[in-house]
């Protein structure tokens, strides 16, 4: 009778436990703090693309952009990796992601893991302003926050266009 009854509790313990589980991996959220490259301030975006998973559309659904810049992103179940771009000029302009910054194609899309955001927080590497300088903008980051910096394109990149 004592064996079923600790059988009983420590199956009640486990349900519990997986339950608590389940309703963390549904309710999965994080923070985008777009900043400004050069200057670390916070830049309030037009609109905010969010893709999950190498999928080729953007999605909306999962993103709720507050007044002061702060955007929350639900994350759906499955997602493992995620990209974000931003735009301006009433959502006509892309802004240039910092961490792409040099290279000959600036609207390269990054790819950064989920787990690494969730986990720590995540801040891309920013080459939009000098490496001396870059400490200066950083800033603090914390577990489930991802900061983009970001910049707009130059006339070189608006060119090519």
């Amino acid at each position: 009778m004592i064996e079923r009854a600790y059988r009983d509790l420590l199956l009640m313990a486990c349900m519990g436990a997986l339950a608590g589980l389940l309703q963390a991996q549904i309710g999965r959220t994080i923070t985008i703090k777009i900043r400004d490259g050069k200057t670390g301030e916070t830049v309030t975006p037009s609109n905010v693309h969010v893709r999950f998973n190498h999928q080729p559309e953007a999605l909306g659904n999962w993103v709720d952009q507050k007044d002061d810049g702060m955007i929350e992103v639900k994350l759906p179940q499955d997602a493992k990796v995620i990209s974000v771009r931003a735009t301006y000029l009433d959502s006509t302009e892309y802004f240039v992601n910092c961490d792409v910054a040099k290279q000959r194609d600036s609207s390269t899309e990054s790819w950064y893991p989920l787990t690494d955001i969730v986990t720590s927080g995540l801040a891309i590497p920013n080459d939009c302003v000098r490496v001396k300088d870059a400490a200066k903008v950083r800033g603090e980051v914390k577990p489930g926050e991802f900061v983009l910096f970001v910049r707009k394109r130059n006339w070189k990149e608006q060119a090519l266009d």
